[in-house]
């Protein structure tokens, strides 16, 4: 994975409005680079054999296949592209069809830019990873970072009821700059919160698949629970 060069994205979408909105969003985000569209799965798999890309942002209602069925059969065509579903397929059948068949992020239409920015974030955050990880022997902190730098963190039209997306920033914040795990009393401590208040942004952002929880197995006294931060970098 070269440094410097730009994350290559196809967009596969058959309404042509949506196919230039979608492209237009990821022309917005740094660090990434329309590679074309494509209005049905053929011209996608064309595409695709013909310019290697490293992301398809991929709808699932297309005219001549469906987009879950063509996720399916890209590997066995040698395309090693990832990919983000994005379409207003909600029902849980294709979701899990999509996850199972190695689909890295599900985005359901309608969407913000916000969210899309997010998802996009987080695989350029797992591509990073990747590219630090040792190729043998990689540690279990690397592992869980690699299978949470997907995620991205939660926007505001997703947060629940009484919580702040400036709050859940500033533990992210602290998170990231730590150079070690930290208990809820430290990141209370460092963000000016109560501990209730910042044990319920750190279940939050676990919950995300964005902070791992391990346990401290202290001389005296109950283990501590400490958490460390796997998303995107800040």
């Amino acid at each position: 994975m070269p440094a410097g060069l730009p994350i290559e994205v196809l967009v596969v979408d058959d309404d042509p409005n949506v196919a230039r909105i979608n492209a237009a969003y990821v022309t917005k985000v740094p660090g990434f680079r329309v590679a074309g569209t494509a209005r049905t799965a053929a011209d996608a798999l064309l595409f695709l054999r013909t310019h290697p890309v490293d992301l398809v942002l991929l709808d699932h209602y297309l005219p001549d296949e469906s987009g879950l069925s063509l996720l399916k059969r890209l590997r066995g065509h040698g395309v090693e592209a990832e990919v983000i579903m994005v379409t207003a397929a909600r029902d849980t059948a294709t979701v899990r069809a999509a996850q199972r068949h190695g689909a890295l992020q599900y985005i359901v239409k309608p969407f913000t830019f916000a969210h899309l920015r997010g998802k996009l974030d987080g695989y350029a955050a797992l591509r990073h990873t990747l590219a630090r990880a040792p190729v043998a022997g990689a540690t279990q902190e690397t592992v869980d970072r690699i299978f949470g730098a997907a995620a991205a963190p939660p926007a505001a039209e997703t947060l629940p009821k009484g919580h702040s997306v400036l709050t859940a920033d500033l533990v992210r914040e602290v998170l990231c700059s730590a150079r070690s795990a930290l208990s809820a009393q430290e990141v209370a401590a460092r963000c000016g919160l109560s501990r209730q208040t910042a044990q319920r942004y750190l279940k939050l952002l676990e919950g995300a698949g964005l902070v791992r929880r391990r346990l401290r197995h202290g001389e005296t006294g109950r283990p501590v629970h400490l958490y460390y931060w796997t998303g995107p970098a800040s």
